[in-house]
């Protein structure tokens, strides 16, 4: 077995660093986002690409899994989660990988953690004191997760709700009916009530790309939560019919850096939902790093939404350092 060497592994930093200042956001520029054209048969030819030329091996594919956990939010939304059950995901956050597994592959000194703990605002708390001192941020859903459809009253509390319960990043969800009604001016004033009782925390957009019927309607969608504010835009809350898929993430990412190259505004990214494999997590790493650069293989600027993703990476890690595949029972998330 060939270790991954320094270079491989940099920049890996033993504690976490803050996330990129916040996206100023614009006003909203309606000629901007009805411009907007999707080339579907182009976005699909260009996705198919990234599966089918794109593929590492060895050492390098064990660097770039070590890279894939530090950009994983560990997130767990289920009706039965419990404190205990928050603690021992946390406590699988501080420790994504078997100590053996990285000693083996001579890692075991590069701090390695996932980029955030994922959970409903009444869990916020127990996961802020499970994580204290490690430096991994606590991420919290809100505005109704995962419908968006509650009072606004009640939506901007619950944001203020999870931020005074410690939570550093709230993953908001929009009013569909906004986008699939062409109402760009309500989606906009919905967010930018969103940023602002945010306050210090970083703001992440679910789009719900599943049920925003065309790729166009997700360029549009995202273009106005940039325009709106947020600090990212996520695919999808996992609870879709549809989830994260490469043609959306390829749109989404696009209108990034268009975004980028028009207001010099930088904004991170978030599939969420399906991606359960190493392969998968390759492929978007790959995506990443293709169409925005360096910067946005960094858990600063993009993270996996993943509750089993990290199991199947450490197998294959294993699978790395010994020859042989291990059951998922032997990398238990909490």
């Amino acid at each position: 077995m060939t270790k991954p060497s320094a270079t491989m592994l940099a920049p890996y930093r033993a504690a976490h660093v803050p996330l990129q200042p916040h996206n100023r956001g614009m006003s909203l520029d309606l000629d901007w986002v009805n411009d907007v054209r999707v080339n579907l048969s182009a976005v699909e030819r260009r996705a198919t690409s990234l599966l089918g030329r794109r593929t590492v091996k060895k050492q390098w594919q064990a660097a770039w899994l070590l890279k894939a956990v530090s950009c994983i939010d560990l997130t767990t939304l289920s009706g039965d989660d419990t404190a205990g059950k928050v603690r021992r995901l946390c406590a699988k956050a501080r420790q994504p990988v078997r100590l053996d597994l990285l000693q083996a592959m001579g890692v075991d000194e590069i701090g390695l953690t996932v980029g955030a703990v994922c959970v409903y605002p009444t869990m916020v708390s127990h996961a802020v004191k499970a994580l204290q001192g490690s430096g991994i941020p606590v991420a919290s859903v809100a505005t109704a997760f995962p419908s968006g459809l509650s009072p606004m009253r009640l939506r901007l509390e619950e944001i203020r709700y999870a931020v005074g319960e410690g939570a550093a990043e709230i993953d908001i969800v929009i009013t569909r009916e906004h986008v699939l009604s062409g109402n760009w001016g309500a989606l906009y004033e919905e967010i930018v009530q969103f940023r602002e009782a945010c306050g210090d925390a970083h703001l992440k957009a679910i789009l719900a790309t599943g049920e925003l019927g065309t790729l166009r309607n997700v360029y549009r969608a995202s273009l106005v939560a940039m325009m709106a504010g947020a600090d990212f835009i996520k695919t999808s809350t996992g609870k879709e019919t549809e989830n994260a898929t490469l043609p959306v993430s390829l749109t989404m990412v696009r209108a990034i850096r268009d975004y980028l190259q028009r207001t010099g505004q930088v904004v991170g990214f978030k599939p969420a939902g399906g991606i359960r494999s190493a392969k998968d997590a390759l492929s978007w790493l790959f995506l990443m790093k293709e169409e925005l650069g360096r910067d946005w293989v960094e858990p600063e600027l993009f993270r996996f939404g993943a509750s089993t993703l990290l199991t199947d990476i450490e197998r294959q890690l294993e699978h790395y350092v010994t020859g042989r595949y291990s059951a998922a029972h032997r990398h238990p998330m909490a």
